[in-house]
């Protein structure tokens, strides 16, 4: 019985166990116990391969328990009757009415499966054709140093591609190691065997693994990304080992491939690899020379060979025209003697030759010391296609649990905005191979989305394609790293001398930082000094929570700080009346991520961020005996007002933060703030419930000191149902609303109080006689008559539609 699990397994773990062998008289598959436990046994050299039909026991399902008694159980015993020793891969015989089997794998299937699902982007077969040839070079490189015989041809080490858009043909030549033809067998015809895994396990076995041998494959299916846009892949190949030179050659929907020999003498090539791919109809715009360039330079810039793409050139030249004969005899008669000077004219005359594409040097392998800032400035630009200088990078290599080595950037200009994270930023290299710049935060935080650069590692946790950077440990240590680098960087900024630098950035990225309070908690020991605000003492230049921590008073045991929409909202509150008089610093927090990034600094060095704006501010001033004798003055004051107040406030308080204003409303300790407040309000998509519920407590605040609220003190005692005291009341509490930031619930009902308050206090104060009054309220003054008396206006009743009242 088949485990019903078997094909949940991964690509490459079914991919290896495709390797075998084929026995005279049966169609065995590659993958069957057999073939395991023939190769296990040590004899894949004593039967030849047989060309034959691939078989599948999954394609007969209903016959299946037959097919393995039948003719599995018999192979078996047949291989094991070849060698020497035994194995018990195939069948468990302790338990006579149990069988044990092994996974198989359909060819077909499995080369669908890599051609149209492994990879998620057809462009990149190129990248991993490249890295092939690339693991070849380097291949020959390494063994040539102690075999020099192998480098006998007189070849330079590069990679060459060539197109024929008419036709849709690629051919891609290295002169790297090459392949004999049992290697075409055994690499080409196996799929997921890598040549260059065998070749990285020789070394460690051999103790020489400590050499940088800069190998890319690993998986052994890179070569089969051809198919992707291939109906038919030729690969001519020539061994440093071997005089001979042996052509692959397959097709995308087959399931075999033929060898032979080269015979061709134009055919032949000195040493190394030569890949020729017939592009399907629809990807033949992959043969456009341009094309082939931009991809080469995309994903294999930085190959430690020269890659050479075949380029249409052209240069100016002049040729001579010839000239009309009726335009000659016209303009030097018939009997012109003196020879007449040639026209010419300008052409562009193509022609095609090799083109160098992977011109820029991967200068993050060089040591540090040895780049110059004109160096870095000309990869950046190149690298991220910029036009300005970076403001500042950062050129490191982190050695020990993970290794890897890379350049961080600070842009100049800001491009992204700060909601999309998928900036494309960061470049993600394999042994200099790229990989992708596409990531969800794997590498960096959203907030620091604006970093650019490029990392190269050579132990990074990919799928098969190699386009997934999967979910590790190695990961996570990465992130962590380059995040500390990156500020590392923004605060070599802030505390250069060049302070337009740091302003610069701060205008361009600010709102990045002040994300990140909100986001990332485990960093904001390294947030905070690189955040600005303007202040009560700094109302034109921003200061750092350090220059601010270095201003305060010695009884000073708190930063303060107020949110308002702008800086004159701020500048004139009145709850900074009393801080003012103790020239206490308040930071004006005007910008609307600022206040919710403060709230979630919480405190800075110790000290805690305090809203002035709310109840229960402690300025450290407090004299206990007489508040109390305040509260014992004012205590029915404040019932009487709450009173008349109802549920608009939670309740009301002398207030010890005022000193010219006559009220103030403040926000509940844990509820929002007015401009919190406003800034939920303007929610496209805001919670009206919570809305009222987080705005539910406000305390109204009186001050003590005030003639006003004296005045009021008197009324509560004497005359409490007095109707102008209750209206003095309700315009109090109206003012103190707008002043402390909140928006009046109904402005028209303001405006009347208003109105009427005015109306009373200038009733009769300009009388007829004023020069007011005789300029423009003298009847005589439009009507033209001085003598005319305005008659008394007739009070009308309102008459509902109908006749009646």
């Amino acid at each position: 019985m088949i485990v019903a699990g078997g094909w949940r397994r991964s690509v490459t773990a079914v991919v290896r166990s495709t390797a075998g062998v084929r026995w005279p008289g049966f169609s065995a598959p590659s993958s069957s116990p057999a073939a395991a436990a023939y190769q296990a046994a040590g004899c894949e050299n004593k039967v030849p391969l047989l060309s034959g039909r691939w078989f599948s026991i999954l394609s007969a399902p209903k016959t299946r328990t037959a097919i393995h008694k039948t003719w599995l159980n018999p192979l078996v015993n047949n291989l094991l009757g070849h060698c020497s020793e035994t194995t018990a891969a195939a069948v468990d015989t302790s338990d006579p009415s149990c069988e044990k089997f092994e996974y198989q794998a359909e060819v077909s299937r499995l080369m669908d499966l890599i051609v149209h699902s492994l990879y998620s982007n057809k462009e990149v077969f190129l990248r991993e054709l490249i890295s092939n040839a690339s693991d070849a070079l380097d291949k020959l490189r390494f063994l040539g140093v102690t075999e020099p015989e192998l480098l006998k041809e007189a070849v330079d080490f590069d990679i060459r591609i060539q197109t024929d858009k008419d036709n849709g043909i690629i051919t891609i030549t290295d002169t790297g190691i090459g392949m004999t033809r049992q290697e075409l067998v055994d690499c080409l015809g196996t799929i997921a065997q890598s040549g260059t895994a065998k070749f990285l396990k020789a070394l460690k076995d051999s103790k020489e693994a400590g050499v940088d041998s800069n190998l890319i494959g690993q998986f052994g299916v890179g070569f089969y990304s051809a198919f992707l846009v291939s109906d038919k892949v030729v690969v001519s190949s020539k061994s440093a080992k071997s005089d001979k030179q042996y052509v692959w050659e397959g097709e995308a929907n087959a399931s075999s491939y033929t060898i032979r020999e080269e015979t061709d003498p134009e055919k032949l090539i000195p040493r190394g690899t030569r890949l020729t791919l017939y592009l399907k109809r629809d990807d033949k715009a992959f043969a456009h020379p341009e094309r082939i360039q931009n991809l080469v330079k995309n994903y294999s810039q930085f190959v430690s060979f020269p890659i050479y793409t075949w380029q249409e050139k052209g240069f100016t030249k002049e040729v001579e025209v010839d000239e009309d004969p009726a335009e000659a005899k016209k303009e030097g008669g018939d009997d012109a003697i003196t020879e007449r000077k040639k026209k010419t004219k300008k052409v562009i005359e193509k022609y095609w030759d090799w083109e160098l594409t992977n011109e820029t040097k991967p200068i993050w392998l060089r040591n540090p010391k040895d780049v110059t800032t004109e160096e870095y400035n000309e990869f950046y630009k190149k690298t991220f296609n910029e036009y300005l200088d970076p403001l500042a990078s950062s050129h490191f290599t982190t050695e020990g649990e993970v290794e890897f080595r890379s350049i961080l950037f600070v842009p100049a200009v800001k491009k992204d905005d700060i909601v999309n994270f998928k900036t494309k930023n960061i470049r993600l290299y394999v042994k200099r191979v790229f990989i992708s710049d596409d990531f969800d935060g794997e590498l960096f935080p959203r907030y620091l989305s604006f970093v650019k650069g490029v990392v190269d590692s050579n132990d990074l946790p990919l799928n098969v394609s190699r386009e997934i950077l999967q979910e590790s440990r190695i990961v996570r240590i990465m992130r962590k790293r380059l995040v500390r680098k990156a500020f590392d960087m923004i605060l070599g900024i802030s505390l250069s001398e060049n302070r337009d630098d740091y302003e610069k950035f701060w205008e361009n990225f600010g709102k990045n930082l002040k994300l990140g309070c909100i986001e990332d908690h485990s960093n904001h020991k390294r947030i905070a000094p690189l955040l600005r605000f303007f202040s009560s003492q700094s109302e034109n230049e921003l200061i750092s929570l350090d220059e601010y921590v270095e201003n305060m008073k010695v009884d000073q045991k708190d930063i303060y700080f107020i949110a308002a929409d702008s800086l004159t909202s701020a500048r004139n509150t009145p709850f900074l009346e009393r801080l003012i008089e103790k020239d206490y610093e308040v930071l004006f927090l005007v910008d609307p991520m600022d206040e919710v990034a403060i709230q979630n600094l919480k405190s800075y060095k110790d000290k805690n961020f305090v809203d002035i704006s709310k109840e229960d501010l402690d300025l450290g001033d407090k004299n206990e005996e007489k508040e109390k004798e305040i509260k014992q003055e004012f205590g029915q004051t404040c019932d009487w007002i709450k009173k008349r107040l109802g549920d608009k406030v939670a309740s009301v308080q002398v207030s010890y933060r005022l000193s010219s204003s006559p009220c103030v409303l403040v926000s509940g300790k844990f509820g929002w703030s007015a401009n919190m407040e406003r800034l939920m309000r303007a929610q496209t998509l805001g919670d009206t419930s919570s809305l009222e519920f987080m705005r539910a407590r406000r305390v109204f605040e009186i001050n003590p000191e005030h003639p006003i609220i004296k005045n009021l003190n008197i009324a509560g005692r004497t005359s409490p149902d007095d109707p102008e005291a209750l209206r003095a009341i309700d315009l109090l509490y109206d003012t103190a609303l707008i002043s402390s930031g909140f928006t009046p619930e109904n402005p028209a009902e303001l405006s009347g109080k208003i109105y009427e308050m005015m109306g009373t206090a200038l009733g009769g104060k300009w009388a007829a006689g004023s020069p007011i009054s005789q300029e423009y309220g003298s009847p005589g003054v439009h009507c033209g008559s001085a003598n005319k008396v305005t008659p008394e206006a007739e009070v009308v009743e309102s008459v509902e539609v109908g006749g009646q009242k």
